[in-house]
């Protein structure tokens, strides 16, 4: 611990950029490591096997999914309270949990296995909580959370593409690639943590700028979802909204690709990439925006434009005038622009605007926890409600549902949080000149 701490301090001396900039890359490793544990076995096909007249992959999707959702519950209190001295290693041991989850996975006949998917799942959700942690209540937070958000569209088609690879090399099944595939990344996966560890707590100009992150009991965290309660309801149906549809998206990509008629085994890769710069750059600039409020409303235009721009994208390839590829960038496009700021930069903007002492881990699992509640929902009424519906059709019926009730949803959390800024101004200014009154009276 000694040494740990000494490096530490050498690190805190580095320049600021080259320090947001390390923090950013190790925070983008190490989650774009987890989604190796987490999502390869969506690389594999299954094809064939139906348990209850249901796609044996949907419940391999569902299983995890669930384990996913119970996390998140437990991650509010979890998150919100964890000390920092304990994050690095409760990543390694959480991760390690989920990778012989897997071998079990591998091990264990279908459909007996499936149970090993849901043990994957619930570790594996509290990871965000524990990387984000290392970032926020920083000047640089936009950018380094722009870097880490990334790994949320990068990753997934990322990992595909190696569990896929390592299907035509090897002489393995679908059963085994999780595994195998998380076995790539293991020592990748304790470098970046090491990295992580090495980032110093935020300076005073980063909590005068930011306001103080702190630990939250319960009482505290129910007073905080009290006091903005309409703008947190409208949050979370926006979010559960986009949750749903990204996650159809993330889980059954090959089969929508498929349904479209594209089947390269790159195109996860490609498409993904460049919206992963995309979103990186808009997210990026924020940081150039110093006033807290002027940045969360922008935040709100960027997640009303992503709405705007699945369901205009939808239109246009409905009526023939964009080719599948098109439509399934622009698509994914809009539903990150959306997606991406909540889990990066929307709470932390919120925090630092209304100088309310907390943290944004335990927002962004309040919203997570029921954004995947919405995602097993969804499966449940796909699979026993529409069962002959493709993946590619149901996907396109969901994103314009989403693009007409979270724009207009996000529109009144703007109005909403805007009002909300304006009367806090409004009786802080009496009580400041107050304030300046009395400190001038003599004691």
């Amino acid at each position: 611990m000694k040494a740990m701490d000494n490096l530490r301090a050498k690190v805190a001396r580095w320049p600021y950029a080259l320090l947001s900039v390390t923090a950013a890359v190790a925070s983008f490793g190490a989650y774009t490591c987890m989604y190796a544990f987490r999502k390869a076995f969506a690389a594999g096909t299954f094809t064939g096997q139906q348990y209850f007249h249901v796609d044996y992959k949907v419940w391999l999707v569902i299983a995890q999914i669930i384990g996913y959702t119970l996390s998140k519950f437990y991650g509010i209190r979890f998150i919100a309270e964890i000390k920092g001295n304990k994050r690095g290693i409760t990543i390694l041991m959480l991760i390690g949990i989920a990778w012989l989850a897997l071998l079990g996975f591998a091990v264990v006949p279908a459909p007996y296995n499936i149970i090993f998917l849901f043990i994957n799942g619930f570790p594996l959700g509290l990871i965000w909580g524990l990387v984000f942690s290392y970032l926020e209540g920083r000047r640089s937070t936009e950018f380094m959370a722009a870097v880490l958000s990334i790994s949320l569209i990068f990753a997934s088609g990322f990992v595909k593409t190696i569990g896929r690879t390592l299907l035509h090399i090897l002489p393995i099944s679908d059963f085994q690639m999780p595994f195998l595939t998380g076995a790539v990344f293991v020592i990748p996966l304790v470098l970046f943590v090491f990295f992580l560890e090495l980032v110093p707590p935020p300076t005073a100009e980063d909590i005068k700028l930011r306001t103080k992150r702190t630990t939250m009991n319960a009482t505290e965290r129910k007073q905080f979802l009290q006091r903005f309660l309409p703008g947190i309801i409208l949050t979370l149906i926006i979010y559960v909204l986009l949750t749903v549809m990204r996650d159809v998206r993330d889980n059954f990509e090959v089969e929508i690709w498929a349904s479209l008629g594209v089947k390269s085994s790159m195109i996860y890769t490609s498409t993904d990439t460049k919206i992963s710069v995309i979103v990186l750059i808009v997210i990026s600039l924020l940081i150039l925006v110093r006033k807290n409020l002027r940045a969360f409303s922008i935040i709100h235009i960027m997640i009303i434009g992503g709405c705007v721009l699945i369901g205009a994208s939808t239109i246009l390839f409905s009526l023939k005038m964009i080719n599948p590829t098109t439509w399934m960038t622009m698509a994914g496009l809009g539903l990150y622009l959306g997606y991406v700021p909540y889990n990066a930069i929307f709470f932390e903007r919120m925090i630092a605007t209304f100088h309310y002492k907390s943290n944004v881990g335990f927002l962004i699992y309040v919203a997570d926890s029921l954004g995947y509640l919405g995602s097993v929902g969804l499966l449940m009424v796909k699979e026993f409600g529409r069962p002959n519906i493709s993946w590619g059709q149901f996907f396109k019926e969901g994103v314009v549902f989403v693009a007409i009730i979270g724009g207009v949803c996000a529109l009144l959390s703007l109005f909403y949080f805007l009002q909300k800024a304006r009367k806090k101004d409004e009786t802080e200014q009496p009580q400041s000149e107050s304030g300046n009154q009395l400190n001038i009276q003599p004691a």
